[in-house]
Protein backbone atom coordinates (compact mmCIF):
# COMPACT_ATOMS: atom_id res chain seq x y z
CA UNK A 1 0.00 0.00 0.00
CA UNK A 2 1.07 3.20 -0.67
CA UNK A 3 1.08 6.11 1.19
CA UNK A 4 1.70 9.87 1.32
CA UNK A 5 1.71 12.96 3.59
CA UNK A 6 0.13 15.54 1.61
CA UNK A 7 0.91 18.21 4.48
CA UNK A 8 4.19 17.50 4.44
CA UNK A 9 4.37 17.40 0.84
CA UNK A 10 2.98 20.99 1.11
CA UNK A 11 5.32 21.76 3.37
CA UNK A 12 8.16 20.93 1.51
CA UNK A 13 7.07 22.59 -1.60
CA UNK A 14 6.01 25.69 -0.25
CA UNK A 15 9.73 26.14 1.36
CA UNK A 16 11.14 25.69 -2.08
CA UNK A 17 8.84 27.92 -3.53
CA UNK A 18 9.08 30.73 -1.38
CA UNK A 19 12.85 30.39 -2.48
CA UNK A 20 12.61 30.43 -6.24
CA UNK A 21 9.69 31.35 -7.98
CA UNK A 22 6.78 31.33 -5.82
CA UNK A 23 5.67 28.29 -7.25
CA UNK A 24 6.52 24.54 -7.01
CA UNK A 25 4.51 20.99 -8.75
CA UNK A 26 5.51 17.45 -7.83
CA UNK A 27 3.53 14.46 -9.76
CA UNK A 28 2.50 11.99 -7.05
CA UNK A 29 0.60 9.18 -8.99
CA UNK A 30 0.36 8.70 -12.96
CA UNK A 31 2.62 8.13 -15.71
CA UNK A 32 2.45 5.37 -18.56
CA UNK A 33 0.35 2.61 -17.19
CA UNK A 34 -2.10 4.95 -15.53
CA UNK A 35 -5.12 6.15 -16.22
CA UNK A 36 -5.24 9.30 -13.49
CA UNK A 37 -2.18 11.71 -12.61
CA UNK A 38 -2.43 13.14 -9.64
CA UNK A 39 0.10 16.82 -8.95
CA UNK A 40 0.21 18.94 -5.90
CA UNK A 41 0.92 21.91 -7.13
CA UNK A 42 1.72 25.02 -4.44
CA UNK A 43 1.64 29.07 -5.19
CA UNK A 44 2.64 31.55 -3.20
CA UNK A 45 0.44 34.43 -2.23
CA UNK A 46 -0.21 36.21 -5.71
CA UNK A 47 1.78 34.16 -7.83
CA UNK A 48 -0.29 32.28 -10.78
CA UNK A 49 -0.60 29.51 -13.20
CA UNK A 50 -0.75 31.23 -16.36
CA UNK A 51 -4.01 30.63 -18.35
CA UNK A 52 -3.48 27.36 -20.56
CA UNK A 53 -5.81 24.92 -22.27
CA UNK A 54 -7.52 22.21 -19.98
CA UNK A 55 -6.99 18.53 -20.37
CA UNK A 56 -9.61 16.34 -21.36
CA UNK A 57 -10.55 15.84 -17.57
CA UNK A 58 -9.78 17.58 -14.38
CA UNK A 59 -10.61 18.32 -11.17
CA UNK A 60 -9.11 20.92 -8.31
CA UNK A 61 -9.04 20.07 -4.63
CA UNK A 62 -7.73 22.90 -2.35
CA UNK A 63 -5.35 21.40 0.42
CA UNK A 64 -4.13 24.61 2.08
CA UNK A 65 -4.78 28.22 1.75
CA UNK A 66 -7.18 29.89 -1.17
CA UNK A 67 -7.22 30.27 -5.14
CA UNK A 68 -8.95 31.48 -7.81
CA UNK A 69 -9.84 29.53 -10.60
CA UNK A 70 -10.63 31.75 -13.61
CA UNK A 71 -11.88 30.60 -17.13
CA UNK A 72 -13.13 33.87 -19.25
CA UNK A 73 -15.70 35.39 -17.47
CA UNK A 74 -16.56 32.94 -14.91
CA UNK A 75 -14.57 32.88 -11.79
CA UNK A 76 -14.76 30.07 -8.43
CA UNK A 77 -12.71 30.81 -5.08
CA UNK A 78 -11.80 27.71 -2.89
CA UNK A 79 -10.87 27.46 0.43
CA UNK A 80 -9.06 24.56 2.23
CA UNK A 81 -11.36 21.43 1.60
CA UNK A 82 -13.07 22.94 -1.74
CA UNK A 83 -13.37 20.60 -4.99
CA UNK A 84 -14.69 22.31 -8.28
CA UNK A 85 -14.21 20.39 -12.03
CA UNK A 86 -11.92 22.27 -13.69
CA UNK A 87 -14.01 23.87 -17.20
CA UNK A 88 -12.34 22.51 -20.99
CA UNK A 89 -12.16 26.21 -21.51
CA UNK A 90 -8.74 27.79 -21.09
CA UNK A 91 -8.05 28.87 -17.88
CA UNK A 92 -6.25 29.97 -14.81
CA UNK A 93 -5.28 29.39 -11.01
CA UNK A 94 -4.54 32.49 -8.81
CA UNK A 95 -3.32 32.03 -5.11
CA UNK A 96 -4.82 34.56 -3.02
CA UNK A 97 -2.76 33.69 -0.55
CA UNK A 98 -0.09 30.58 0.13
CA UNK A 99 -2.03 27.79 -1.43
CA UNK A 100 -1.58 24.05 -2.19
CA UNK A 101 -3.89 22.39 -4.59
CA UNK A 102 -4.54 18.99 -5.62
CA UNK A 103 -5.13 18.46 -9.53
CA UNK A 104 -6.60 14.65 -11.05
CA UNK A 105 -6.06 14.55 -14.92
CA UNK A 106 -7.39 11.90 -17.07
CA UNK A 107 -4.15 11.18 -18.65
CA UNK A 108 -4.39 11.51 -22.78
CA UNK A 109 -5.95 8.62 -24.25
CA UNK A 110 -6.99 7.16 -21.24
CA UNK A 111 -10.36 6.38 -22.11
CA UNK A 112 -9.74 5.06 -26.01
CA UNK A 113 -10.84 1.50 -26.42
Amino acid sequence: MESLSLSALTDELLTTARQTNGRGARTIRGGHDHALRQVVSVLTAGHDMNEHDSPDEATLQVLRGRVRLVAGEESWEGAVGDFVVIPSSRHRVEALEDSSILLTVLAAGALDG
